[in-house]
């Protein structure tokens, strides 16, 4: 399983511009109809961070392959580090085939056995951990054992007042009700959409409630900082510090919605750090996933003004 450097990855890290925001979890290619696209939550969110103005940074696993190198040229060319990707001499750079109905929605089969499922919290990506802001991370990778604690581990290095974002992002049956428990344990923060939210309430054994209630309760029971549930065309809602907000959805030209929910995510979490108010967090959380909905593949160039509405709080530079 150990690392190797049998092809160069230097690790070239572009200069930061704001806080540290660390997708942790899977990278893979996403084979999509149109071609394939760099996929993967944690890697969509750290691009939309870095999108945005933060310092994104991806920590994942690939294979010792030419999609594994291809993935490395991608990071670069957005302007991404790659010093949290380790090289796997054995297993395969993931991929995702991935299908989409009328309506851009995707459905995914996601291949086991891949590089990310040997994900390894070693010295550097633990020094990056200590001075994280954010962390977004999921269920998926935590599908292996081996990544799953070592998931654990760059957690458990962040600073107390670090935003740990569960995007729970439940994929076939690559979870647990023990995976969710312990990752909301881990949490301060918890993003999920609206086929989520009922599984979340079997799983913690409660009845079907209105859905500002269920946030409620999710927050306090896990003492949860936040916690956002996007509705797709019915917009979100955004529990905080006590109080729930809602954003309608907007009628858009869909392209594809691959990618959408991590740019919201990204978004989010650069409000919180703002200290924004709850419903302008919200807003601009829709405004940037909109955008990413009308484009196709989940990491389009992002307009200025987004960065713009970060530039000068203590998300932006």
């Amino acid at each position: 399983m150990g690392f190797t450097t049998a092809f160069t990855n230097p690790g070239r890290s572009p200069r930061a511009t704001g806080p540290l925001c660390i997708g942790l979890g899977e990278i893979l290619w996403d084979l999509l109809p149109g071609g394939r696209q760099m996929g993967g939550a944690p890697a969509n969110f750290a691009y939309h961070a870095h999108a945005l103005g933060a310092e994104g940074l991806v920590v994942s696993r690939i294979g010792q392959d030419a999609p594994g190198r291809d993935l490395l040229e991608r990071l670069s060319s957005l302007g991404l580090s790659t010093s949290g990707i380790a090289v796997d001499p054995v297993a395969p750079t993931g991929t995702v085939s991935v299908t989409l109905d009328s309506r851009g929605q995707p459905t995914f089969t996601i291949h086991p056995g891949v590089a990310w499922d040997l994900l390894e919290a070693g010295p550097d990506v633990l020094r990056q951990a200590a001075r994280a802001e954010v962390v977004c991370f999921g269920t998926l990778a935590q599908r292996d054992p081996v990544a799953r604690e070592s998931i654990r581990r760059v957690l458990a290095a962040t600073p107390p007042d670090c935003l740990r974002i569960f995007d729970i992002n439940l994929r076939q049956r690559f979870w647990s009700s023990e995976t969710i428990l312990e990752s909301l344990d881990r949490a301060t923060v918890l993003k999920l959409n609206d086929e989520e939210l009922p599984v979340l309430a079997e799983v913690l054994g409660w009845p079907s409630d209105r859905e500002e209630r269920l946030l409620e309760r999710i927050a306090e029971r896990f003492r949860l900082r936040a916690v956002a549930l996007t509705r797709g065309s019915r917009g979100s809602l955004l529990w905080v510090e006590g109080c729930c907000v809602s954003w309608p959805g907007s009628p858009l030209q869909v392209v594809d919605t691959v990618g959408a929910g991590d740019s919201y995510t990204a978004a989010l979490a650069l409000g919180l750090l703002a200290g924004h108010a709850p419903g302008e967090i919200l807003g601009m959380a829709h405004r940037v996933a909109d955008f990413v909905c009308t484009r196709a593949g989940a990491t389009p160039p992002m307009p200025e003004a987004f960065r713009a509405h970060f530039r000068g709080s203590p998300t932006g530079g």
